[in-house]
């Protein structure tokens, strides 16, 4: 972090360059799964995973950011479910990609590709899946010229400076990925005009299409999953991972496996939906310092969703628990400064007790926690400022003592704290 700048500057010619150097790694993975959107990424590539790993296979994983340490960007496909990546191996291809760059100006972001690159290389797996990190086209793991799938998740309103402030602007860079005449399956959208530009660009480049809703797609009846697409109709448990949204995630993981040439079964395919996991969505906290700190009887629930689409499933998610266990709910909320918190806050409205706002430390872009509250007033919220996630849940269970029932508290509004948050509570991801 310190020789390297943070941030993005979009293009394909340093990362080529690079590769190129260490005899293009990239050129010589296993079958390359594709992962794009603007939220659902990180949970289809662990729907995945856990599908394929069902089935007996080994599966390399990249993902970003991290949360608590850099090794969970880089699962390395194993038997039995593969591991992160071990200190020595990732402290070796770090120094190789390094030296390879020969101190030429590059970001952080991508020299972590090429190490990505490097690492699936060089040990052996049926499959690896690799998320995109800022939208698409000119994406450092954008190298990629024949994947076995493209798999674009749902699209909305991010990163506006790097990718446009149109939805439509969204798609098109996200779109990026898809390589002519190689499979797509577009996910579940919440925007037609992102939907329509993703067809569009798919059927141009005379790629084997298949879009949520319409080729596949995936019901909850009577306490189960309905898969269903053009072949079959398979019924499945409903997936480990909580929320509504989860199940069109499964969905699309199945359907994307499928046209990447996977061939699965549905005792295994039952299996993945049960064993998936993906730390820090819709996940709630069971053990550690957080949870041994709260009164009894609190439920911690912790995610990273930051943006009004993300805010939208998560709410709902929220709205279907409180359903079946009626609890009140609060929210404990750190945002940095290229979110729309206004737009998160809204999905909440009417659901809320309180909320308590604070600081995210590791993020020298963290929003002013009296600022952030301001502005869940302002979405309809009450709201206050507190020091920190910890005091913020001692004034819950000290303040608000008197309800009918322990409180829901739900931690979330960036994956930087979230990242503070495992880390304190000493359960970071494996």
């Amino acid at each position: 972090m310190a020789l390297h700048p943070k941030g993005f500057d979009l293009s394909l010619e340093r990362i080529t360059r690079l590769l190129g150097r260490l005899g293009n790694p990239h050129e010589k993975l296993p079958p390359v799964i594709h992962i794009a959107g603007t939220n659902g990424k990180g949970s289809t590539s662990a729907f995945c995973r856990a599908i394929l790993e069902a089935h007996g296979l080994t599966v390399h994983v990249h993902t970003s950011p991290h949360l608590v340490n850099w090794h969970e960007r880089f699962r390395i496909g194993a038997e039995g479910g593969g591991h992160l990546v071990e200190d020595e191996v990732l402290a070796d291809a770090l120094r190789r990609v390094a030296d390879a760059n020969q101190g030429e100006m590059i970001t952080v972001f991508e020299i972590l590709t090429a190490v990505m690159f490097v690492l699936f290389s060089e040990h052996p797996a049926d499959a690896a899946l690799i998320e995109v990190g800022l939208g698409g086209r000119f994406d450092a793991t954008n190298v990629i010229a024949h994947p076995a799938v493209s798999l674009i998740m749902s699209i909305s309103l991010d990163h506006q400076a790097y990718l446009g402030d149109r939805v439509e602007l969204i798609a098109a860079e996200k779109a990026g990925i898809i390589k002519p005449g190689a499979p797509v399956v577009i996910g579940a959208q919440t925007e037609d005009a992102a939907r329509e530009v993703l067809i569009e660009i798919a059927e141009r480049l005379r790629c084997p299409l298949s879009i949520y809703g319409q080729d596949f797609l995936a019901l909850e009846e009577n306490g189960r999953l309905a898969y269903q697409d053009e072949d079959e109709l398979i019924d499945l448990p409903l997936p480990r991972l909580a929320g509504r949204h989860q199940q069109g995630n499964a969905a699309a993981a199945i359907r994307g496996l499928k046209a990447a040439g996977f061939k699965l079964e549905e005792r295994a395919t039952a299996e993945g939906l049960l064993n998936v996991s993906w730390p820090g969505r819709l996940e709630r906290l069971t053990h550690g310092r957080l949870v041994e700190g709260a009164m009894e009887g609190v439920e911690l629930w912790i995610d990273g969703g930051h943006n009004p689409g993300a805010g939208k499933a998560i709410a709902e998610a929220m709205a279907n628990l409180n359903d079946r266990d009626s609890r009140p709910l609060f929210l404990v909320t750190g945002m940095i400064n290229t979110k729309d918190p206004v737009g998160y806050f809204e999905a909440f409205a009417g659901m809320v007790r309180h909320v308590f706002t604070v600081p995210v430390s590791d993020s020298e872009a963290g929003l002013d926690p009296e600022f952030l509250a301001d502005t869940a007033d302002e979405a309809g919220l009450t709201a206050e400022a507190a020091k920190d996630v910890e005091s913020a849940i001692a004034a819950i269970c000290t303040n608000w003592n008197g309800l009918e029932r322990p409180p829901r508290i739900l931690i979330g509004g960036s994956l930087y704290l979230l990242g503070e948050v495992l880390k304190f509570n000493e359960t970071p991801p494996v």
